[in-house]
């Protein structure tokens, strides 16, 4: 269990976007074909950390965190993993097919791109950070898959350049903790000169604030064509909280808090209180 990564689970949270976006989770069928793509990417990702892991045991060794897990401090076995990594992965493309065919490809492309990372893309420096950036990308594209919600093209952008800069961040925290054994560990960082990943997190950091207010203002407008200045009222404010946000992830990652993103989300409190308002002003504006 301790191998399958379980605080990353919380990055397959990103299904419930399009559907909460849309408004489509007051209806039952919807939430509970959302909750399943939850757990069926929580399957898949599993699958693609057990066998990173196994790919990267003998470098993991030489992190100062990341030699503590399961298989690289010997705790479970290389042939455990890749057993219940193939179980796992099989179970969540089966899982997909039940509930869609575009679910299935959506699954089995996060499969394909997570696993050629593992087993080398991750040596190529700017592949290996849009291979990380896509599997963001493919969690908010399956739950439109899930429930049958077409995207907004603001929305997938949003999405990517987000993730692009949580990705970034987390390269850059590395390079910071690993220091002259960073090439040692990641083949991929010694490529990036100094200065580089935070030229990528301001590009990405302006991408996402910029569309997402073209978002913002575009779903409020097609929410209720011929009344939604109440709705924009609600869609206006959320910009302030997410741009905040934001600024506070990009804070964290300069202090050398972004190696591991899913201990922001579930440990910095400032971050959390600016998600829980953002999401309540967004509520407001499309469920209200």
């Amino acid at each position: 269990m301790r191998a399958t990564r379980p605080r990353q689970w919380v990055k397959n949270i990103l299904v419930f976007a399009a559907p909460a976006a849309s408004g489509a989770l007051v209806h039952e069928g919807s939430v509970m074909r959302t909750v399943a793509a939850f757990w069926i990417f929580v399957a898949a990702s599993a699958c693609t950390y057990l066998m990173n892991d196994v790919v990267d045991r003998e470098s993991d060794k030489l992190h100062p965190v990341k030699r503590r897990r399961p298989i690289a401090s010997g705790s479970v076995s290389p042939r455990s993993a890749v057993v219940m990594a193939a179980v796992l992965g099989a179970a969540a493309v089966i899982a997909a097919a039940v509930i869609g065919a575009a679910l299935a490809v959506i699954v089995v492309a996060y499969l394909a791109i997570s696993l050629s990372y593992s087993f080398g893309l991750k040596r190529v420096p700017l592949i290996e950070l849009a291979c990380v950036t896509s599997g963001f990308a493919l969690r908010a594209v399956a739950g439109g898959a899930a429930t049958h919600v077409p995207l907004s093209p603001w929305f997938l952008v949003v999405t990517s350049f987000g993730a692009l800069l949580i990705v970034a961040g987390k390269r850059s925290s590395e390079q910071e903790v690993l220091g002259e054994q960073q090439a040692t560990h990641r083949a991929s960082l010694a490529s990036y000169p100094s200065g580089f990943l935070r030229s990528v997190r301001i590009l990405a950091m302006s991408v996402t604030v910029t569309t997402y207010c073209l978002w913002a203002f575009e779903r409020a407008a097609g929410l209720r064509p011929g009344d939604h200045a109440g709705d924009l009222k609600w869609f206006e404010l959320s910009i302030i909280p997410f741009v905040l946000a934001v600024l506070a992830v990009e804070l964290a990652i300069s202090r050398g808090r972004g190696g591991e993103p899913e201990d922001l989300a579930l440990g910095d409190h400032l971050l959390q209180l600016l998600g829980i308002a953002w999401i309540v002003l967004l509520l407001c504006g499309i469920y209200a």
